[in-house]
C-alpha cells in the first residue's frame, strides 16, 4: 500500500502539536512570517518543536526572508527543513538553505480557475531542482493558508519532482486530491492548515488554532485513500 505522508501546518499551540503527533502526522509546520495570523517567532517554533518525537519533522515556512535570518531560524530549530513560500528565486533558496546545508521545499503558487493551465509546473520543478519537493498551493493573497483549492486536473501528468499537495484541503476532499495526483510526481504528500482549524462562532475558522478531531479525520481520510489505491 502506498503511504501518503502528511504535514499539519500553521501550528501555534502545544496542544495542537501534540494532536498532530498523536494523529500520525509525519511533519508539522511553523509559519515564520510576520504578515500571517499564524505567524510565530523562531524561538516560539523551537519551543513547540521540542515536543516532537523522533521521525516527525519540523518545517519552517518563510516568505521572502533575508537569507541570514532564515539560516539563523533553521539553526534555532534542530532537524528543521525550510519551506520557501514567497517570490524567492532558485539562487535565493539555495543561499537561504545554506547552499545545501538544510533541505528545503519550494511552494508553487498555482493560479485559481482556468488560469492554472498556464502555470508550467514541469519548468518550475526544473528551475528549483535543488528543492527536496515542490509544494502545490493555490495563489491567494497572503501567501497561502487561504483555504482555496486550485484545479488539480490542470496539472501536467508527469513532473520530475516529489510533490506536496496543499491549498484548500479538508478531510472531505483530500482523498480526491490524492487520487488525482498520486502518479503525477515521484511521490505525493499532503499539507493542510486551514482545513483542520477550529470553528469560530461566525462559521469561519480561527487561524492558527487547530481542532484535534479535524486533524484525526484528515489523517483517517488520507489513510483511506491509501488503502483504496
Amino acid at each position: 500500500m502506498t503511504r501518503t505522508r502528511i504535514k499539519i501546518c500553521g501550528l501555534t499551540r502545544e496542544q495542537d502539536v501534540d494532536a498532530a503527533v498523536a494523529a500520525g502526522a509525519d511533519a508539522v509546520g511553523f509559519v515564520l512570517y510576520a504578515g500571517s495570523q499564524r505567524g510565530v517567532t523562531p524561538q516560539r517554533a523551537a519551543v513547540l518543536a521540542s515536543r516532537l518525537p523522533p521521525f516527525v519533522t519540523p518545517v519552517l515556512l518563510f516568505v521572502n526572508e533575508d537569507a541570514a535570518q532564515a539560516l539563523s531560524a533553521l539553526a534555532t530549530v534542530p532537524g528543521a527543513i525550510a519551506q520557501f513560500h514567497g517570490d524567492e528565486t532558485p539562487q535565493r533558496c539555495f543561499e537561504s538553505s545554506g547552499a545545501g546545508r538544510y533541505r528545503f521545499m519550494r511552494a508553487a503558487r498555482i493560479p485559481l480557475g482556468l488560469a492554472g493551465s498556464d502555470f508550467d509546473l514541469v519548468k518550475y520543478a526544473s528551475d528549483f531542482s535543488h528543492a527536496q519537493a515542490i509544494l502545490l498551493d493555490a495563489h491567494v493573497d497572503g501567501y497561502g493558508g487561504g483555504g482555496k483549492a486550485f484545479d488539480w486536473s490542470l496539472l501536467p501528468p508527469a513532473v520530475d519532482a516529489h510533490l506536496v499537495l496543499s491549498g484548500g484541503l479538508t478531510p472531505a476532499n483530500v482523498g480526491d486530491g490524492i487520487r488525482h495526483l498520486r502518479t503525477c510526481g515521484k511521490t505525493l504528500s499532503v499539507d493542510v492548515s486551514s482545513g483542520v482549524e477550529a470553528d469560530a462562532p461566525d462559521g469561519m475558522t480561527v487561524k492558527g488554532i487547530k481542532d484535534a478531531g479535524k486533524i484525526r479525520d484528515f489523517v483517517t481520510a488520507v489513510r483511506a485513500a491509501d488503502a483504496a489505491s
